[in-house]
Formats: C-alpha cells, sequence, structure tokens
C-alpha cells in the first residue's frame, strides 16, 4: 500500500501516459483516457456497518479523483458466493472484494489463524495482533496467492450461537446439534470436536436454511445476526464468543497492478480510515445491539467458555491445528492471545 512518488513513476515510463485528474490535492496518474472504474463484492447486508462505511469511503474516493475513480458496491452475493467472488478476484473478472479470513482460508489457510475457537477474550489482543505481526504473517501469505490486502483488518466481531431448539450452556447442549456454519474448514473441525453437527452453508442461504430446519442453528456476531434477521427463525443467542474473525479488503494482483500508484495511495487512505471508523461502529454497537435483537425476540445466556476450551484441547483439535499452521504462525498467535490447546 505504499504509494509511488512521481520520480519513480516517470522512471518506470508511466510519464508519458500521465494525465492530472482536476480536483486533487495530489495530482493522479490516469494510466487511460477515462475514469477508472472497479467493483467491490461481498456477501454482508447492504445495512451493516462495512457497507454503510465503504459507501463513505467510496464516495470520498470519487470526490477527491473528480471521477477519476469511481468504485460500486455489490452486496449481499450479487455477484456469487465467496468462492466464486474469490475466483473472480484471482481471474481479474472482480477488481475488490471484501472477504471473511477464514472463509478465505480455503485458498490461504493462515487467513483463518484469528479464527481459532475460544482464543482471543478481547478487542484489545485482536487489534493488536492484526495491526503487529500476525496481520503482517498473514498478509503476507495473502500476497503469495497474488491478491493484494489492504492495511486495515474489518471487523466481523465475536462469534454468538443462536438456536430455534433451547440455548447453549456446555459443550453437551452442542451434541449432535444441527449448525449453519460457513464454508470455513476451521469451524467445520471445531464444531465437529464439540460433538455439533455442522454443515457449510453460504450466508446468502443461511436464513432458508434456519427456516426450513435444514440447520437448527447458527453463529455469527451480534451485528450480522440483526442485519440478517436470524431472530426471525430462532429463538436462543447463546454468548459463547467462540471466535474472532475480521474482513480483508483485497483486489486482485492483476487489477491491483495496473491502478496507477497515486490513485492506489488515494484508495488505500479513504479505505484504511474508514477500516478504523467501522472498528469503532461495531464496538459501539455491540453496547446496544443485545438489548436491540431481545426486543426483537430472541433469549440471551451467558456462557463460560473454559470448558468449551477444555473438550477442544481433550479432542486433540488445538493440536491439529498447530501443525496445520505450523510453529511460526503459532508461536505469532500465543504471543497476542496467549497459551491455548
Amino acid at each position: 500500500m505504499t504509494s509511488v512518488s512521481r520520480r519513480s513513476i516517470l522512471t518506470a515510463g508511466l510519464g508519458a501516459a500521465a494525465a492530472l485528474v482536476p480536483g486533487l490535492g495530489a495530482p493522479a496518474v490516469l494510466a487511460q483516457s477515462g475514469p477508472v472504474t472497479l467493483k467491490l463484492g461481498n456477501n454482508l447486508p447492504p445495512s451493516h456497518s462495512v457497507n454503510i462505511r465503504l459507501r463513505e469511503a467510496v464516495a470520498a474516493i470519487a470526490a477527491e479523483t473528480n471521477n477519476g475513480l469511481v468504485i460500486t458496491i455489490f452486496p449481499s452475493n450479487q455477484l456469487g458466493s465467496d468462492s466464486d467472488m474469490m475466483s473472480q478476484l484471482r481471474s481479474g473478472a472482480l477488481e475488490m472484494a471484501t472477504m471473511p479470513g477464514t472463509v478465505l482460508s480455503t485458498l490461504i489457510p493462515q487467513t483463518s489463524l484469528t479464527g481459532l475457537g475460544f482464543t482471543f477474550t478481547d478487542y484489545a489482543k485482536v487489534w493488536a495482533a492484526m495491526d503487529g505481526e500476525v496481520g503482517d504473517h498473514i498478509r503476507r501469505a495473502i500476497e503469495k496467492a497474488n491478491l493484494q490486502p489492504f492495511a486495515a483488518v474489518w471487523d466481523n466481531g465475536f462469534r454468538q450461537i443462536t438456536t430455534s431448539t433451547r440455548p447453549i450452556h456446555t459443550p453437551a447442549d452442542l451434541k449432535g446439534f444441527k449448525i449453519r456454519v460457513p464454508v470455513v474448514p476451521l469451524w467445520v473441525s471445531m464444531f465437529s470436536a464439540l460433538g455439533a453437527a455442522p454443515t457449510s452453508i453460504p450466508l446468502s442461504e443461511a436464513y432458508s436454511a434456519l427456516q426450513t430446519r435444514i440447520a437448527d442453528g447458527q453463529e455469527n456476531p451480534l451485528a450480522l445476526i440483526d442485519t440478517a434477521k436470524f431472530y426471525e427463525v430462532q429463538k436462543y443467542c447463546s454468548l459463547t464468543n467462540h471466535a474472532w474473525d475480521g474482513f480483508w479488503l483485497l483486489s486482485g494482483g492483476k487489477v491491483w497492478r495496473t491502478i496507477p500508484p497515486d490513485l492506489q495511495a488515494v484508495m488505500a487512505r479513504h479505505l484504511d480510515a474508514a477500516a478504523r471508523q467501522q472498528r469503532d461502529d461495531i464496538a459501539k454497537a455491540n453496547l446496544d445491539l443485545q438489548r436491540t435483537i431481545e426486543a426483537k425476540g430472541l433469549v440471551f445466556n451467558p456462557v463460560d467458555g473454559a470448558p468449551f476450551q477444555a473438550r477442544l484441547k481433550e479432542a486433540g483439535f488445538y493440536r491439529q491445528w498447530r501443525e496445520r499452521f505450523g510453529p511460526e504462525a503459532w508461536g505469532l498467535l500465543q504471543r497476542y492471545a496467549g497459551d491455548v490447546g
């Protein structure tokens, strides 16, 4: 995300194609006669804080570049499933996307590191890790897959379990429980180790799966439980805080290299600032979301995570994933989250 100086642009031979965009505090270089237009896809409803802050950021980018750079957002899996969008990103058919780290792990296993069950206990540890060595480690893995990650990670929140049948208090309550999870090997493994019967269903199909009882429950952060209206088809919400996950804002590597460096810098500045604002949004919203969702019918109960972590350790879950992530990644994780497994 480091901007490139005007001299280095000229040295690289792009100076002959440079065009100044009116309205920029620092002139942008355009490598084409018309505006740069990009599509940005994600799996979130338009009302989610990620999409709200993205809309503000892309408007600011368009204004600063005098519409020399226009980004159009496609929420709610309008451009396909997460797997579809990952394929499109890599091929260049889609220019940008926000992708949960755990979903991205089907391509890049290291991105699910911070979603390890019952590991992070608070946001202070999360953001120290993601803005520090853990985030750097994951960014390098993403770049090796020819994807360009922006610097700031967006907040997907700590995840809770909702059910239509019974509240979850102990690991025994999950025995045989049909729970919808994302297409994420880590969480399929975790809930299997806890005795549940996880089924991987895309977010865009989760509501109907709960409505038709293909699954009796699901797990997501409170913000998404609210915006996806899961309270309409669920009765209980157990505050398990069983995992944290973030959204990576990505561009395809091929596409990113075609965007003039001055425009890259404008994008990075506005989009990274928006990510940090969205983190604050989630932190503030979490104070009120439980009351809001309770008023819509969900019954909440607190959960002690210690028995769940003990069960995962007993089942060999942590040992299995320590071997998969490798000693370097595991050492970094424990440096920020503390000893697990």
